[in-house]
């Protein structure tokens, strides 16, 4: 049996979750969000407030899910709540962003400028070289920080691109470097 999946999850007062026979509504101060859950996982309510993820039947399949139906379920609870947020940071002269309504412009060394139009539920915020992404459901705000920093990802030789706010970009030394130990 999973580890994670036997964790009960805690729902706050101002969340409220409903429960159909296939599928799970979490509603929040930031908004609602609604998942289909498998046959093999069934999910319950205690008397304290707190919701519980059990396996119907114990098989290979509803072992492998337990866990991470657990963990979606109490990112639902936290989005609805609080919210999810990436940060991403513009590395290089002359980068730039802009956001205005729901349409991120970035100018970052091509020739004409990206724009990225952000689904429902998706923010963007603008700071001089940083780009935050906001969200309730965790999966797009992931998915949407990924295409974004795809678009022009971290170079190896001076650092520029895109990149996570908290990733660390491994410098590669560069040929004038290699050169400099030889003899003439």
């Amino acid at each position: 049996m999973s580890r994670i999946g036997k964790l009960l999850i805690k729902v706050p007062n101002t969340v409220t979750v409903a429960l159909t026979d296939e599928n799970i509504i979490i509603t929040g101060p930031k908004g609602t969000l609604t998942r289909k859950l498998p046959r093999v996982i069934s999910v319950t309510k205690t008397e304290e407030g707190l919701l519980k993820v059990s396996v119907k039947k114990s098989t290979n399949e509803s072992k492998k899910i337990h866990g991470t139906e657990r963990a979606l379920i109490a990112n639902m609870v936290a989005g609805v709540s609080v919210g999810w947020s990436k940060t991403l940071e513009m590395v290089g002269s002359g980068y730039r962003g802009e956001s205005s309504g729901d349409t991120l412009t970035l100018s970052i060394g091509y020739s004409h400028p990206i724009k990225i139009v952000a689904p429902a539920g998706i923010t963007f915020k603008v700071e001089k070289t940083d780009i935050t992404i906001d969200g309730i459901d965790k999966e797009l705000v992931g998915q949407i920080a990924a295409e974004i920093r795809a678009i022009r990802p971290p170079e190896p030789y001076k650092g520029k691109g895109i990149k996570y706010k908290d990733e660390v970009v491994r410098r590669k030394a560069g040929k004038a470097a290699k050169t400099a130990g030889a003899p003439a």
